[in-house]
């Protein structure tokens, strides 16, 4: 090879290895391979579709939706999905989480049954190669035949990703809405209400990610749950504890779902409050740390638990709850607590009263057979079971309801031994809010994943996208001389 040639070969040679030093010392360790990641909790807001919601509870259908599973409500007309698990990809951004949770349409009632009868729960969200598709349980009664049909994860909607980028995402995940239109199979298990191609309600979730190694988990609240109860059972290690005594205990319960949604909605414009070790888990208040006695011989139980929750917000609205306790004797359930209520009005708008101050209420009744009260594991169970407000709790409220009105469920958790472990409140990961503010949708950037850390983008980090910049305009410069000195040595210095 003649001297030129060599000389601007190792030329060249030399520039190829600065780059790649170079992009060697910048880019993070891994970053060729990005490990797989594991979708561990985290929520999914979504309505279905508005306009069926209002179909369903207006003055033609007459009917009503109810939540199963742990769901919740979230601003005017989405429901919320709880306790996300999946897994992510950050090499080829494939994405897949399941939520946990369901919502039961009822409407046309005839008779003792209703022509209207459809559940949609534990959706389920894949991506994969730029597309999307949300997949649900539907239970549905076809319309005009009554046919009952029943399906797992029926791709209900494809879900527009248009502008996202699902590569590389390293921290929790958030896809705010996202568009959803109906499937042809989406459409059959809808009962036959709407056509396929039919624009449904958009979908918004954020989920966490954890490593398959579980070492980066995010960080979560340490859990209020200290008290000497739980010393004497460290000490006492495994050993069985005398017949008849709790060893833990919890409550859920979430008063009235459209209490809250008046509390947190355009009316009251409010918030609650969560004090004592009380926890939120979405559509349910968990009130812990139980105490108190349980005869499985007389199916009784009285239990007094830790927590307070406190309600507040314009016309006077100023309601807490503390010191709930729980007693079951002759297969009835009474839920207690200390009611100190400024007055305010209720769901419906109606006026309260001046308020009302009460040490024990008995606010709710609940049924407590003894099946339902049989230990199973070391553990007594009652999950969602009705609720009826009673008088007393009628006058805790100031008036808002009537006694004999239906709350919320209630569900009861009781472990008879150190062993025995408490059923785990909905997850709805690291960023959940108790009471989430609606935001306008931004058309420039409402299909787009959040590029922040703290929003949990998927997008490569800025940081190595400048490596990449510097690197790229190396190889531009490189390219330049290169181009350069051939046109100065074209006359035949080659030669």
């Amino acid at each position: 090879m003649p001297p030129s040639r060599q000389a601007r070969a190792s030329a060249r040679a030399g520039a190829v290895a600065v780059l790649t030093a170079l992009a060697g010392a910048l880019l993070p360790a891994g970053a060729a391979h990005a490990e797989d990641r594991t979708v561990q909790g985290g929520r999914l807001d979504w309505g279905i579709k508005s306009s069926f919601q209002s179909y369903v509870t207006g003055p033609i259908a007459q009917g009503s939706s109810t939540l199963q599973g742990g769901a919740a409500t979230v601003g005017g007309s989405q429901f919320r999905f709880h306790s996300a698990k999946g897994s992510y990809d950050p090499d080829s951004g494939a994405f897949s989480a399941g939520f946990s949770g369901g919502v039961h349409f009822l409407g046309h009632k005839k008779g003792g049954s209703y022509e209207l009868d459809l559940t949609i729960s534990r959706p389920t969200v894949k991506i994969s190669g730029g597309s999307g598709t949300l997949y649900a349980d539907m239970v549905s009664k076809e319309k005009g035949t009554g046919k009952v049909t029943s399906n797992a994860q029926v791709p209900l909607a494809t879900l527009g990703m248009s502008g996202i980028n699902m590569k590389g995402g390293s921290g929790p995940i958030a896809l705010n809405n996202l568009p959803a239109t109906l499937t042809s199979q989406g459409a059959k298990a809808f009962a036959g209400y709407y056509a396929a191609g039919t624009e449904l309600d958009r979908v918004t979730l954020s989920t966490d990610l954890t490593a398959k190694s579980g070492s980066d988990k995010p960080s979560k609240k340490p859990s209020p749950k200290s008290s000497p109860k739980s010393s004497e059972s460290e000490k006492s290690g495994k050993t069985k504890t005398k017949a008849g005594r709790i060893e833990d205990a919890a409550v859920d319960w979430g008063v009235r779902r459209t209490f809250r949604e008046y509390v947190t909605g355009s009316i009251a414009k409010g918030e609650w409050k969560l004090t004592a070790g009380a926890e939120d888990g979405g559509a349910l208040f968990r009130f812990p740390q139980g105490e108190g006695t349980y005869d499985k011989k007389k199916q009784t139980l009285d239990a007094d638990f830790a927590g307070a929750v406190r309600f507040t917000g314009e016309h006077g609205l100023d309601l807490a709850l503390s010191k709930v306790a729980v007693e079951v004797k002759d297969g009835k359930g009474t839920l207690f607590a200390a009611v100190d209520s400024k007055g305010g009005k209720g769901d419906k708008g109606g006026k309260g009263d001046k308020g009302v101050s009460l040490k024990k209420a008995s606010l709710i009744t609940f049924e407590a057979g003894a099946k339902e009260l049989k230990p199973k594991d070391g553990l007594v169970s009652l999950t969602e079971v009705p609720s009826k407000l009673t008088a007393d709790g009628a006058k805790a409220f100031g008036g808002m309801y009537k006694a004999g009105s239906d709350m919320d469920p209630l569900s009861l958790a009781v472990a008879l031994d150190a062993d025995a472990k408490l059923p785990a409140l909905p997850d709805l990961g690291s960023s959940a809010s108790p009471t989430p503010q609606a935001k306008k949708a931004d058309p420039k950037t409402e299909n787009t994943a959040s590029d922040t850390s703290d929003s949990s983008s998927p997008a490569v980090p800025i940081g190595i996208g400048a490596v990449v910049a510097v690197l790229l305009a190396a190889a531009v410069t490189f390219g330049v001389v290169r181009k350069k000195r051939a046109a100065t040595g074209a006359t035949g210095s080659d030669s």
